[in-house]
């Protein structure tokens, strides 16, 4: 499926985060949330990045935003990773795999960040780094695509406090 432009409503999904908790986006349609999507746990791209969102989750929130993660990895695999990075966020897990045993991420792919990737000569499917901005009403406020992680957060907040919300409890 395409990427969702700016203006669009969001897909409404359920996933577990790193403690088996269900997030649900259509549960958080009074705020702004920022979905940032990496392509797998533990790795030192996907940590700087979930690093540099946790440690200004604070400012998201009085900005009006909650900022969530997501990836194909299970809710263990989650779990791991909150605990090593030390990480103050959710984490979810979009861990469908297809009847071969292989990844097949439901969410990712209505978000349109699986896609087919290329390394070596291989070819394969994998997650792209991609933050959505989603507004209230889970209207699709911005896009970034093939993030790249050093100040990726700050701009990302930048453009969460231009919109004016009303800060988080």
């Amino acid at each position: 499926m395409p990427l969702i432009e700016p203006g669009r409503k969001a897909p409404a999904f359920k996933l577990a985060d790193q403690n088996n908790e269900i997030f649900e986006l259509g549960d958080h349609e009074d705020h702004a949330v920022v979905l940032f999507f990496y392509p797998k746990d533990c790795t030192s791209g996907c940590t700087r990045e979930a690093q540099d969102f946790s440690s200004m989750r604070s400012k998201f929130r009085t900005a009006g935003a909650e900022v969530i993660g997501v990836s194909i990895l299970d809710a263990k695999s989650k779990a791991k990773f909150v605990k090593q990075a030390d990480l103050k966020l959710r984490m979810l897990a979009d861990e469908h795999t297809n009847a071969d045993g292989k990844p097949d991420p439901k969410i990712a792919q209505k978000y349109g960040v699986w896609v087919e990737k290329s390394m070596y000569g291989r070819k394969y499917m994998g997650l792209q780094r991609t933050t959505y901005l989603i507004g209230p009403g889970r209207k699709v406020i911005q896009r970034w695509d093939k993030v790249k992680v050093p100040n990726h957060a700050e701009d990302v907040l930048g453009s969460v406090k231009d919109l004016g919300l009303a800060p988080l409890a």
